[in-house]
């Protein structure tokens, strides 16, 4: 009798504990589709690297939606993971890792993307011998890979240029765009003792104060040649910013700013002639960190240069109870202006020069007009930014203006981005199904098993069964992926890091 009130207890409370547990799956699945709705506001999904998941080998732990820094980049969803907020990824290809087993693997954007990406060697060098793309325009928007790059691209082309005479007037190295990377790799070929020139297109410190994160979170530290290691998990812009104006006040720092390069050509010594719109200089190599998105469309009105003005979005939800005015009337500001008003207690005005929508996406067009009638975004049609001041802008609305307070501005007119430059410049592109290779890739050990089933090998799939196992590999410059070992050896064999 004492057995079975026992067990009846015993039923009781892990009924109870189990009733708990199922709500919370509801609850968060519940919280998952809610954020997958948020998510969908932004149109582009991932814009670089970004987990691929196989849901044959998902067994739902949530191991990785609990380990990324960026939040809710990832949910469970029908007891699977699955991408939320791809806009919000940036590849710390943490939740790869925390993957017990082996279903995530850090890819490139999706093919459709993918295929104006520039052909680079593991040490970042492209088709054209001795220049090199690090950074964001390779693919990796990553900070501390920009970083990593820049330093390690300096260190190749200082090996390289041991062997070779000192040319008067001919720089060992030009490094275009003053970023993370360029900075980094400024800082490195100083280290290097390198004859160096940094050419930024926007005024000195532009880069980085016009930079559309308020703050970079990081997976480990960040170390930059001459100035050592940042410990802090989160770098706020103010202290990038400083860390940038540090770097200005060294002597031996060399940046042209405001000079456009606009051409860039192999002369028959191997050298290079750099052209821009003020000067041309020659070089022994190379280095390109520009960025993605190319040269932003400016509106060239007064104010345009004060930081809280930015041509680009990816956290919106770091900017609550915040006056913001989106500029522009793609889908790109539409996307924006709505991602901005679901934030808490923001005030968005949307300004837009003509006098409907007429290039956006059918759903963009919906949903916007929902947004109006809720009164979360405020249209402003036939009307231009003429003045931003630091609290407050300027527009011309009709012909009337019209001064609105204001703590934010983004501006989506457009831009110029560097593929059409690359190309003429003689660089080659390649499409590259990232996502297929490396399912192609952590596939390899178990078409080996069963190619080996199938020459009635049974000794040897035997073997191969005992000691599987997942592992990391690099599978282009600063990109991970997971593939299968048969065994301690092999692993050893593609990691000998470990």
């Amino acid at each position: 009798m004492d057995t079975f009130i026992g067990l009846i207890v015993a039923a009781i409370i892990t009924a109870f504990f189990l009733r708990g547990y199922l709500k919370s799956l509801k609850k968060r699945e519940i919280r998952a589709e809610e954020s997958a709705k948020k998510g969908q506001l932004f149109s582009d999904g991932p814009q670089g690297q970004h987990p691929f998941i196989d849901p044959t080998y998902c067994i739902g732990c949530a191991a990785c939606t609990t380990v990324c820094p960026e939040g809710d980049v990832l949910a469970m969803l029908a007891g699977k993971a699955a991408i939320v907020n791809g806009h919000k990824c940036i590849g710390h290809g943490l939740c790869a890792e925390a993957c017990p087993t082996g279903a995530i693997t850090m890819v490139m954007a999706r093919p459709a993307m993918a295929a104006d990406m520039p052909l680079l060697s593991p040490e970042y060098e492209t088709s054209l011998s001795n220049v090199f793309i690090v950074g964001e325009l390779g693919g990796l928007a990553l900070i501390r890979n920009a970083v990593n790059q820049g330093r390690d691209c300096i260190d190749t082309i200082a090996a390289r240029l041991q062997s070779r005479p000192v040319e008067t007037g001919v720089y060992d190295v030009v490094i275009v765009g003053a970023g993370p990377a360029g900075i980094s790799a400024s800082l490195r070929a100083i280290e290097k003792k390198l004859n160096y020139l940094t050419i930024e297109q926007d005024q000195v410190g532009g880069t980085v104060a016009k930079y559309p994160r308020q703050k970079l979170v990081m997976t480990g530290p960040v170390e930059f040649p001459l100035h050592g290691k940042f410990k802090e998990t989160e770098l706020s812009k103010e202290r990038l910013l400083e860390f940038w104006q540090k770097v200005m006040q060294r002597a031996d720092f060399r940046v042209n700013s405001g000079e456009k390069v606009e051409d860039i050509r192999k002369d028959a010594d191997g050298s290079f002639t750099i052209r821009t719109n003020q000067s041309a200089y020659r070089a022994r190599a190379v280095m390109l960190a520009l960025g993605r998105t190319g040269s932003p469309r400016k509106l060239g009105i007064r104010g345009e240069e004060l930081p809280k003005v930015m041509y680009r979005l990816i956290e919106a939800d770091h900017y609550v109870h915040k006056t913001i005015l989106v500029v522009g009337g793609g889908d790109s500001a539409v996307e924006a202006a709505m991602g901005l008003a679901a934030q808490p207690g923001n005030t968005v005005t949307l300004s837009y020069r003509k006098e409907a929508f007429g290039r956006i996406k059918e759903r963009n067009a919906q949903r916007i007009e929902q947004c109006v009638r809720k009164g979360t975004v405020q249209v402003v049609f036939n009307s231009i930014p003429v003045e931003i001041q630091p609290g407050s802008v300027v527009l011309d609305v009709a012909g009337t203006r019209q001064e609105i307070p204001n703590d934010f501005v983004w501006i989506f007119a457009g831009g110029d981005p560097p593929t059409a430059f690359l190309k003429k410049i003689g660089l080659k592109f390649g499409v590259h199904d990232m996502t297929l290779e490396a399912r192609q890739v952590s596939r390899a050990g178990v078409l080996g098993a069963e190619s080996a089933l199938e020459f009635g090998h049974l000794s040897r799939l035997s073997a191969l069964l005992v000691d599987i196992r997942t592992c990391v590999v690099h599978t282009a410059p600063g990109l991970r992926a997971r593939r299968t070992c048969a065994n301690e050896e092999d692993c050893r064999k593609h990691r000998p890091h470990q």
